[in-house]
């Protein structure tokens, strides 16, 4: 039976309150600003499906790419002693602190036409801005932090004499790190990868700044509920519903995953409660 809190174990949760009712009230007036026939109307829209799918594919292989090359990135930051990657930390975190309509325009200085790769570019027939690579570029430069130093702060919790041990036993650098580190911190990749598809499936500025607002082509849910905001109001409250809803189905999985993987690990999950540091 568990023993009853004291009075004092309540006042964290009341101090609480205020911060937990703020996060709430637009979600709950969000959704009570719009029926479940407005719903259906923004759902059969023209704007609702190329931007949903846009968004859904746009995303997949932004999540992929940034796996794939933030990874060894985060490994290298976790792992490398010295000023290097602590300068290269800051780099790293400068799209989180920096608007996205800035990086958008940085991006744009750095692949349009007159920009530092534009002239490169176009000598070989290649255009990146206002096409749907421009997207997977802008949701990458503001999603890839997110997975980078999640994957880092995993990797930092791993004991370095279990890698020794799996060096002693004949395993070559790779085989330790697939056999032993990465197994270890794949809880953190995978909600850091969450985060990561969280932050692409809601990038705005960036993407509307360096890629455009084209149906089809560039416009995925946000610019879709920006469009539509001048126009319908009701649209928009129904399709940013409609958003709220899939960014849920989205991330709630994803956010239990990282339990699910330390469950059959027999590893300690970090995002639980229950968890504690060794001393």
């Amino acid at each position: 039976m568990t023993p009853p809190q004291p009075p004092t174990a309540r006042v964290p949760l009341l101090a609480a309150l205020p911060m937990l009712a703020l996060l709430a009230l637009p979600l709950v007036a969000l959704a009570g600003a719009s029926s479940p026939g407005d719903i259906a109307v923004g759902a059969r829209h023209p704007l609702f499906l190329p931007a949903l799918w846009l968004s859904a594919r746009t995303t997949v292989v932004t999540v992929a790419i940034i796996v794939l090359a933030g990874t060894p990135a985060a490994w290298w930051l976790a792992t490398r002693p010295g000023r290097a990657p602590r300068i290269v930390e800051v780099l790293v975190d400068l799209p989180i602190v920096v608007p996205p309509a800035v990086m958008g325009i940085a991006l744009l200085e750095a692949f349009g036409r007159n920009g530092l790769l534009g002239p490169a570019l176009a000598a070989v027939g290649v255009r990146i801005p206002f096409t749907t690579p421009a997207v997977i570029l802008a949701q990458l430069v503001v999603a890839a932090p997110f997975y980078i130093q999640g994957s880092a702060a995993a990797f930092r919790r791993i004991d370095p004499e279990l890698i020794l041990v799996a060096r002693s036993l004949g395993k070559s650098a790779a085989g330790a790190f697939l056999r032993v580190v990465l197994p270890l911190a794949l809880p953190g990749m995978i909600a850091g990868a969450a985060l990561a598809w969280a932050r692409a499936l809601g990038e705005f500025g960036a993407t509307l700044f360096f890629a455009g607002n084209f149906t089809g082509v560039t416009q995925t849910m946000p610019l879709a509920i920006y469009t539509a905001l001048e126009s319908d109001t009701r649209l928009a409250i129904a399709l940013a519903v409609v958003l709220v809803g899939a960014s849920a189905l989205l991330l709630l999985p994803l956010r239990a995953v990282p339990a699910l993987v330390s469950r059959r690990l027999g590893a300690p999950d970090p995002a639980s409660p229950h968890h504690r540091s060794p001393s």
